[in-house]
């Protein structure tokens, strides 16, 4: 188990373990062209139910990157995204590279630039400081440079490598395939320009430069008069949003598919995770932890602290099981086939630990507000 606070969990299994006669037939599916190819890396493979702090957790040498990394896969990693953190050492840069897969990208910390270029000729450089957020245009060229030469720079990203690794398969075509996929990235002068336009709680950009003080979208649907805006980097087939809760309050529960990676951006808190019919379990959060729901786990997010708590979730498409109106489930009310659990049929043990989890700092719950405002729109319980 890695020294960083991280801890290996079931991934939901823990009520479905067979022998290990049968265990044993099943034994070469474990691992995958993904997986062999990561071993080949030379890197680790961390599980990312719960990361305590991606600024601390410890890399290896990548040659392929020329800088350090370590990967950090959910429980359905072998099918849908992955996720892995790298650093630039001081005043150098990583190695160009190109990939037949989609990623995203958030700067933990650190200043730099990135060069974007495809085999056209077009290149486009922007700069970049902690907490910028932006993607890879499928196939594109780049390279990471570290614009300081006395501290390293350091990012996390999420990629859907896993498929696409295991459908191809060698590593030669997946990184040396030259296309210029031009739908997707064509030399566009303000590719990476900050953009503040909005389509619903989506903001239309390539580039967010800080995504701790980003403006957000009043999100009422989610309880505790929060924030939120969704973006959809580069056209890619994943995508992320921000969410933000004030001091005192908690999101409502809910769950969804694998591989949203939720990073904290700001605050101090707690989230507890839990599939159905098991009691749910704890985490606790800061700034850099990383919480990665299991698949259809319900998940509750808790704000203990003496600021507003705000997360970035970095996920794969797949997670967000939609209505015929093409809603997130995640947002529905289950009284209605949701999957969102509503603060009145929420446990009393919810509440009662966020109270004492409260008290320890010295604080108070501001939900009272809250339970109230969601009861004219509360849809009826279903019978029985």
């Amino acid at each position: 188990m890695p020294d960083d606070g991280s801890k290996p969990d079931d991934g939901g299994n823990k009520g479905a373990i067979v022998s290990d006669e049968m265990a044993k037939k099943f034994a070469t599916e474990k691992e995958t062209p993904y997986t062999r190819w990561v071993r080949d890396e030379g890197l680790d493979i961390i599980d990312s139910v719960y990361v305590k702090n991606l600024y601390t957790v410890a890399l290896k040498p990548w040659a392929r990157r020329e800088g350090k990394g370590v990967y950090l896969n959910h429980d359905a990693s072998r099918t849908t995204n992955d996720c892995y953190v790298c650093e630039i050492a001081p005043g150098k840069k990583l190695a160009p590279q190109r990939m037949l897969f989609e990623e995203m990208i958030m700067i933990l910390s650190g200043r730099g630039s990135t060069s974007v270029w495809n085999d056209k000729g077009d290149r486009i450089t922007f700069e970049w400081g902690a907490g910028a957020l932006f993607a890879i245009p499928l196939n594109c060229w780049h390279q990471h440079f570290n614009a300081s030469g006395k501290d390293p720079a350091r990012f996390v990203a999420v990629t859907n490598a896993p498929p696409m690794m295991n459908v191809y398969e060698e590593p030669e075509f997946v990184f040396n395939t030259a296309y210029d996929f031009k739908g997707r990235f064509n030399g566009e002068p303000d590719y990476f320009a900050a953009k503040n336009e909005t389509n619903g709680f989506k903001l239309e950009t390539n580039f967010v430069p800080d995504a701790v003080n980003l403006p957000l979208i009043t999100a009422k649907e989610r309880g505790a008069g929060g924030g939120h805006i969704r973006f959809n980097f580069a056209k890619s087939s994943m995508n992320a949003h921000i969410s933000q809760f004030p001091i005192g309050t908690y999101k409502k529960g809910h769950r969804h598919g694998p591989g949203a990676h939720v990073i904290i951006l700001s605050g101090e808190g707690y989230s507890l995770m839990w599939p159905d019919g098991e009691e749910p379990r704890y985490y606790p959060w800061e700034v850099g932890t990383m919480i990665v729901p299991p698949n259809m786990w319900w998940h509750q997010h808790f704000n203990t602290g003496t600021t507003p708590s705000r997360y970035l979730a970095f996920k794969y498409e797949g997670v967000a099981v939609r209505n015929a109106q093409g809603v997130p489930k995640a947002w529905i009310s289950a009284r209605i086939g949701g999957d969102q659990i509503d603060y009145a049929d929420e446990s009393q043990a919810v509440r009662s630990q966020f109270a004492e989890a409260l008290a320890e700092h010295d604080l108070s719950s501001s939900m009272d507000q809250f339970y109230e405002a969601e009861v004219p729109d509360l849809p009826p319980k279903p019978a029985g």
